[in-house]
């Protein structure tokens, strides 16, 4: 592995790697899909999220560009002083969440019209 790297082991209900076994190979960071570990990434972080502001603006279309401006909107919510090797990605009760994800929805809901 590079110096410091980034491990995103998502498959559930097991991992690629175990969180553990890649912090002890030297992964700076991991993220997982497992709540037993910090960096949790969960769908339920953003698709209840989108559905509400899919119903809210009658939208009908989830697309690629809506996906990817919550994906941006997602990663911004995490400030530079909650930044850490712990906590790169919002806990999914974070309250921010609601807001910001349905601002990016409706943005991307005028600017796009690639179905997903």
């Amino acid at each position: 592995m590079n110096n410091d790297p980034i491990i995103f082991a998502l498959s559930n209900p097991n991992p690629e790697i175990s969180p553990q076994n890649a912090l002890d190979a030297g992964a700076k960071i991991v993220a997982t899909g497992r709540s037993d570990y910090s960096n949790q990434v969960n769908n339920a972080l953003v698709f209840p999220y989108i559905l509400r502001a899919l119903l809210d603006t009658k939208g009908n279309l989830i697309t690629e560009n809506m996906l990817v401006a919550v994906a941006y909107t997602i990663a911004g919510l995490i400030t530079e002083k909650e930044l850490s090797e712990n906590f790169v990605i919002p806990r999914l009760n974070d309250p921010r969440l609601l807001y910001t994800i349905m601002q990016a929805v409706k943005d991307s809901n005028s600017n796009n019209s690639s179905e997903m």
